[in-house]
């Protein structure tokens, strides 16, 4: 009887430990491949990423969707590109998110939609890619894809400068000699709001 307890504690343990020992190995497949990519063997990195994307692996869909989208590896292939970025962009994936925008900004692999960019650069940005506020803050500036609004402009360039994006501080500089002080004040609260909120409210 204690034979049959104890194996049985061995199955159980052994069957608890699967999950941890296949994250294990997803985590080391899309090291390796990021390694690949690095170090320019692209093909490589292909063969790694792709078995994880079909998988349902965000971060190797995003992968993939960028080696689409560069031609690194395979035939660059824009729709095959938004395919996999927008799988990784449904698991809440914020650079695939911000891609997808540049896609529909470009209208490749997709008919042109400012809005659709515009859509997709904001879910992004809220999650704090500065590339995507940066892109954000370039549609509100330049009016396209939403109404033209300096200070939400100006807004989301400072929260990219604040995040890293070294573009943003030249844009910043430049967009306020366009404004007045008291749009550059709003535009100041407005940021520090949006960045206080974890970029909830950023109307």
């Amino acid at each position: 009887m204690r034979k049959h307890i104890a194996r049985a504690r061995m199955i159980a343990m052994f069957i608890l430990s699967l999950p941890i020992c296949s994250t294990v190995v997803l985590a080391g497949a899309l090291e390796d491949g990021q390694a690949a990519y690095n170090r320019g063997d692209y093909a490589t990195a292909v063969a790694l990423f792709r078995p994880l994307a079909e998988q349902g692996n965000a971060d190797a869909q995003n992968n993939l969707g960028w080696m689409y989208d560069q031609g690194s590896g395979v035939k660059q292939d824009f729709k095959e590109a938004m395919k996999w970025y927008r799988l990784a962009a449904e698991q809440g994936a914020a650079r695939a998110e911000y891609s997808l925008g540049v896609l529909y900004y470009n209208g490749r692999g997709v008919p042109k939609n400012l809005q659709d960019a515009v859509k997709w650069y904001r879910m992004a940005a809220a999650q704090g890619d500065p590339k995507a506020q940066y892109n954000l803050g370039f549609m509100y500036a330049n009016g396209e894809g939403v109404p033209k609004n300096l200070p939400r402009g100006y807004m989301w360039w400072s929260l990219s400068s604040n995040n890293g994006e070294a573009a943003a501080w030249a844009s910043l500089n430049a967009l306020s000699k366009m404004m007045t002080a008291e749009q550059i004040a709003e535009a100041q609260t407005m940021a520090r709001n949006c960045e206080a909120s974890n970029y909830k409210k950023c109307i």
